[in-house]
């Protein structure tokens, strides 16, 4: 139930603005792809890439100031008096600059009984890396070293920015197909009744079809996991990342999967049961231990 909890709120977020989108424009008469002779193919797809991917992108350009709201994430001074959180910034900029990265990420703490951590942000020289309390209280200091390192790999291989790109191309198919079937299902009522049809058979559809390209997503955010474990490897070292994610196996009972779901996403670990383990956003820990194990030989 946890996990599907976790699917559904995911999904909303993403419908959420295909949904308004599809409302706003066809109150304003924005759609100009119906003509008197039917659809405009090409148009009908111009107008879906542009809002498919505007939308996505919107999202991403919000990501950092949602999940400081969502989880309540406090940024840490570099100066801060604690010396415990003056060293995780530390290590946290280390870690960036031996990545390439530019301009620093900001460092954030949430209170949270979950031992995770997540990376956000529009791009990697404005990006944010968080922890929650209980990782830190939690973890040894080469562990923790672990999962900073995979976050930074996040950071460092853009991820946000990929993913938004398979999101936005997601959302594009999502509308252009639901608008086509729409159209075609229109025809087989009375004229005065074809617009209504049209909408709501739209909003039906795109509905049905996000949660099929859910499992594109979910897909492509698992193979990124994969990139970023190898990635913080490199970056702090392999038994550091194999430690990491030994202690997440072991901890997995504090991964809280009611907290802020629509950002399970951007974390270091979920737990993906049975058939939802296709809509996933993270693989299984065991198979990513014994990846990075295979690595070394």
């Amino acid at each position: 139930m946890a996990a599907f909890k976790r699917i559904f709120l995911f999904m909303v977020v993403n419908l959420l603005v295909i949904v308004t989108i599809t409302i706003v424009t066809t109150l304003l008469g924005v759609p100009g792809y119906m003509s008197a002779q039917g659809l405009n193919y090409t148009t009908l797809l111009v107008f879906c890439v542009a809002w498919g991917m505007g939308g996505a992108f919107i999202s991403l350009a919000l990501s950092r100031m949602m999940a400081k709201w969502m989880l309540g994430v406090q940024v840490i001074d570099a100066n801060v008096g604690d010396a415990a959180l003056r060293d995780l910034v530390a290590r946290v900029h280390r870690l960036a600059r031996a990545a390439g990265i530019d301009r620093m990420p900001e460092v954030g703490i949430y209170q949270s009984a979950e031992v995770n951590a997540f990376a956000t942000g529009p791009t990697k020289n404005r990006s944010l890396v968080a922890v929650s309390s209980g990782l830190l209280g939690s973890m040894s200091s080469d562990q923790v070293d672990g999962v900073l390192g995979h976050e930074i790999a996040h950071v460092a291989n853009g991820d946000m920015v990929t993913m938004t790109l398979v999101q936005g191309i997601v959302n594009a198919f999502v509308m252009f197909f639901a608008r086509v079937v729409a159209f075609f299902v229109s025809t087989m009522v009375r004229e005065q009744l074809a617009w209504i049809v049209r909408f709501v058979v739209t909003i039906a559809l795109e509905i049905a079809f996000s949660f099929l390209g859910m499992l594109v997503v979910a897909a492509f955010s698992r193979w990124r996991e994969y990139r970023a474990d190898a990635g913080g490897a490199r970056l702090a070292g392999r038994e550091k990342m194999i430690g990491a994610l030994r202690a997440l196996q072991g901890l997995s009972n504090r991964i809280d999967p009611n907290a802020a779901p629509a950002l399970q996403s951007l974390k270091i670990s979920s737990k993906p049961a049975g058939l939802m383990a296709l809509f996933a956003t993270h693989p299984p820990l065991a198979e990513r231990i014994r990846r990075l194990e295979r690595s070394h030989t």
